[in-house]
């Protein structure tokens, strides 16, 4: 969202020094405050800056370093207008680089002050209050954040695009509620899968199931696509946890027909994979659609695909 302080047309020069001179403020007390941090021996974090320079400050700090379109805190390189209105850099090229304050344009003018200040500081993690206690640089809380093992998981439904992210047994009941997926209790399963017409299908993909297993929970997908020009099925089960705990686990998958059986054994991947990526891996049981419909029996007319499977915990 763009700020609502834009200057109006014919503003002339009144809007213009007065955004100046609280800018030249703005940029006093930054350089001020990168001086007192630099200087301080217990440069920590935001929190011990509210000691010295008092919670308003901090907050001011905090506020500067937040993009005016994106509202996301903002790393180098900082650019600014002649009037020091600050934006991201991928703002700059969303707004076509017109200043989104005041309408000017911002050319490739750094903000070095800021960028300053920014290196300065040390702030906890966003997901502090859901378990992660660690102190990091300003420039490198960024990327801690990325892979950080308690930041939300990603809805694993795969038949469409779902934006919802949130902790193991919120998904769990979205899942249920929301996508009326089929849960099941146990560790061994056995699935049909069936297509009328398979040959006219490119690409399907079938409900997703949720076994509870050992107190956690797995996902079970199966679809079709191409590998290359080869049509082929895809089972694969998936961990809802972190990789760590998905270690812990092992499945296997099989299917068969007509005296004869494909196996396949694996490690679970964890739901921070996307289901995507962990099908364009190929890692998991891949059936030529001409032995699937060779296992159907029949006429090979119609896919009838019996998958069965085992979790068990590795010791």
């Amino acid at each position: 969202m763009l700020d609502a302080r834009i200057m109006a047309p014919g503003g002339g020069g009144i809007c213009k020094e007065v955004i100046e001179s609280r800018v030249a403020f703005a940029d006093y007390d930054m350089v001020t405050l990168s001086a007192d941090l630099r200087g301080s021996p217990s440069r920590k974090t935001v929190t011990g800056l509210c000691g010295n320079l008092g919670s308003t400050s901090a907050n001011d700090v905090h506020e500067l370093l937040e993009c005016p379109v994106c509202v996301n805190l903002m790393y180098p390189p900082i650019y600014q207008c002649p009037n020091g209105h600050t934006v991201c850099s991928n703002c700059k090229t969303r707004v076509h680089n017109c200043c989104p304050t005041c309408r000017n344009d911002l050319g490739n003018i750094r903000c070095l002050a800021l960028e300053k200040v920014a290196e300065s500081l040390e702030l906890p993690c966003r997901y502090q209050i859901l378990g992660c206690h660690d102190i990091f640089p300003y420039y490198s809380k960024l990327k801690h954040e990325k892979n950080c093992r308690f930041r939300p998981y990603s809805c694993p439904y795969a038949g469409a695009e779902c934006s919802v992210t949130g902790d193991i047994p919120f998904l769990v009941t979205h899942l249920k509620n929301d996508h009326k997926v089929d849960m099941h209790d146990g560790c061994t399963f056995n699935h049909r899968y069936v297509k009328s017409n398979p040959h006219e299908v490119e690409k399907a993909t079938w409900m997703l199931t949720v076994f509870n297993c050992f107190g956690r929970q797995f996902c079970l997908h199966f679809e079709s696509f191409h590998i290359g020009i080869a049509p082929v099925y895809m089972a694969f089960l998936r961990f809802m946890g972190d990789e760590d705990e998905a270690r812990q686990f092992s499945y296997s998958l099989e299917v068969g027909g007509s005296g004869r059986k494909y196996m396949w054994q694996g490690v679970p991947r964890s739901i921070r994979d996307s289901h995507r990526k962990v099908r364009d891996s190929q890692d998991g049981l891949i059936i030529q659609r001409n032995m699937a419909l060779f296992f159907s029996g029949g006429d090979r007319q119609e896919l009838k695909l019996k998958v069965a499977g085992r979790i068990w915990k590795e010791q």
